[in-house]
């Protein structure tokens, strides 16, 4: 409990600083802009406006509060901030920090940004990364810009790029990293140490030093704690182990992202199709692609396209949006026709009005439950098409239950309300079959989508709405309409 308190601590001290930072740039931006504003009007009596102490004061003090953060904090204070400010924050910026920055920045971010910079900035900028930062960045620079970027690299880190580059973003290889240590089977570990002792500072992550052959295949793995506690005299081929675990540029990058989160994995060497040692993943990509991934899987469940900057045009969110708001539109014109069938019934019976959304809302709700499960498990590898089968009986057992339960209580008390107990049974009986419905919509939805190769999250909820309210509303009037009216001879 003391752990998880300190933990919560700690996050709550990060994103209060985080928040104080945006909270002091957004000051000073008002700031300058106020002040040369008010030098400007000064025109008459200052012989450069601009070049006011204060003013250059406060841009000073600007500067400085970017330099002192964190490439990340700084990308994150540039997307809270409307475009005008945003390009103005990003002018101030150090050249030799905008590339870490950019591949730091969201995409809709990074592309304005990228906007307002020219060819040379671009260059630049780029210069200043990684082989793979770069072939992250790479698809958003102008083909130019990549193209002079890539005469500054040596024949072995353009090598690097192309395959970087090659990769789809959802395999292993766009998330590899190049910058590793190797180390022959057949030296100390004396040898080893002052090797590592040769590097100013030790790539990031590194937990541990991967043993190849001289044709660059993986033998082993040799961990750091091994290296600093075992006789330096012993051959690293005597103390090297296998690795935990291996991937394949090919893999895809969920396997990658389970992998890691299920064996606490730091680092881990990627190899080609001959065993071949052609890079690593790290435990810091795995986040970003987790929290990128989480991410785009919240907006396809709310109906987004893309990911959409706060601060964008009218016109681009509008465009970002309409698609499945159109399609909701047409489930929900779908729904109301399905009301208009039993308005004769509604006229006779206004309560039915009232109680027909308790019937699609909770049949709504109880099936988002369902297809978010399905659609999780899904994405961590848990099921396929093979458990539909089990899956449906399993989800309409459930529905079975909640709805006999909550129907039936619900159904109790408004056929109490109401005076008439029929009444009641058509609501419990209508909630039933609509969360039967639901539970079944639930997981043929995601897996439909999954079979057809598209992702199970994007729009379901959307799809599964649109079933329910119909349903419900179909299956609630319909029997209120045969038992009630019908059977009462109404």
């Amino acid at each position: 409990m003391p752990e998880a308190l300190d933990k919560e601590s700690l996050s709550a001290s990060v994103d209060d600083a985080l928040s104080e930072a945006l909270s002091d740039v957004t000051s000073l931006v008002r700031q300058y802009r106020l002040l040369s504003g008010f030098a400007e009007s000064l025109a008459d009596t200052l012989d450069n406006p601009s070049q006011s102490p204060i003013v250059q004061g406060v841009l000073a003090r600007l500067r400085e509060a970017l330099d002192a953060l964190h490439p990340a904090d700084v990308a994150h204070i540039l997307e809270a901030l409307p475009l005008d400010e945003r390009l103005f924050v990003w002018d101030l910026v150090k050249t030799e920090r905008e590339g870490d920055i950019l591949v730091e920045a969201s995409d809709t971010t990074r592309e304005s940004l990228i906007a307002s910079m020219d060819a040379p900035e671009l260059v630049a900028a780029a210069a200043t990364l990684d082989t793979d930062e770069l072939a992250e960045l790479a698809p958003d620079l102008p083909s130019e810009v990549v193209e002079e970027v890539k005469k500054t690299l040596d024949p072995e880190e353009r090598e690097q790029l192309r395959q970087a580059m090659s990769f789809e973003p959802d395999m292993v290889g766009a998330l590899m990293d190049f910058e590793f240590v190797e180390v022959r089977p057949d030296v100390t570990l004396d040898v080893v140490m002052r090797y590592l002792r040769r590097f100013e500072e030790l790539p990031a992550n590194t937990d541990q030093v991967f043993v190849v052959d001289r044709e660059d295949k993986l033998l082993g793995v040799l961990p750091t704690n091994v290296i600093l506690v075992t006789d330096e005299t012993r051959l690293v081929s005597e103390v090297m182990v296998e690795p935990q675990i291996r991937f394949e540029a090919m893999d895809h990058a969920d396997s990658a992202a389970a992998a890691f989160e299920r064996y606490d994995l730091v680092s881990a060497p990627v190899v080609d199709a001959k065993g071949e040692l052609v890079g690593r993943v790290t435990v810091a990509e795995v986040l970003d692609f987790v929290r990128e991934s989480a991410e785009e899987d919240m907006r396809q469940q709310a109906g987004l396209r893309d990911e959409e900057d706060i601060f964008a045009s009218v016109w681009k969110s509008v465009k970002n949006r309409w698609q499945w708001l159109a399609l909701n539109l047409i489930t929900a014109f779908v729904a109301s026709r399905a009301t208009d069938l039993f308005q004769a019934s509604i006229s006779k019976l206004a309560v039915l009005a009232v109680l027909q959304t308790i019937v699609a809302g909770i049949g709504g709700n109880s099936g988002n439950q369902t297809l978010t499960m399905i659609a999780r498990a899904i994405a961590l590898g848990q099921v396929g098409t093979e458990h539909f089968h089990r899956l449906v009986k399993k989800e309409m057992a459930v529905a079975l239950i909640n709805g006999l339960i909550f129907g039936g209580a619900i159904g109790l008390v408004i056929g109490l309300m109401e005076g008439n107990l029929a009444l009641g049974l058509v609501l419990t009986l209508a909630m039933t079959l609509n969360l039967l419905l639901a539970s079944v919509m639930g997981v043929v939805i995601p897996m439909w989508r999954y079979r057809r190769g598209q992702d199970p999250a994007a729009g379901s909820s959307v799809l599964l709405t649109a079933v329910t309210d119909t349903g419900g509303f179909f299956i609630f009037l319909g029997l209120a309409t045969v038992i009630l009216l019908r059977g009462s001879g109404a």
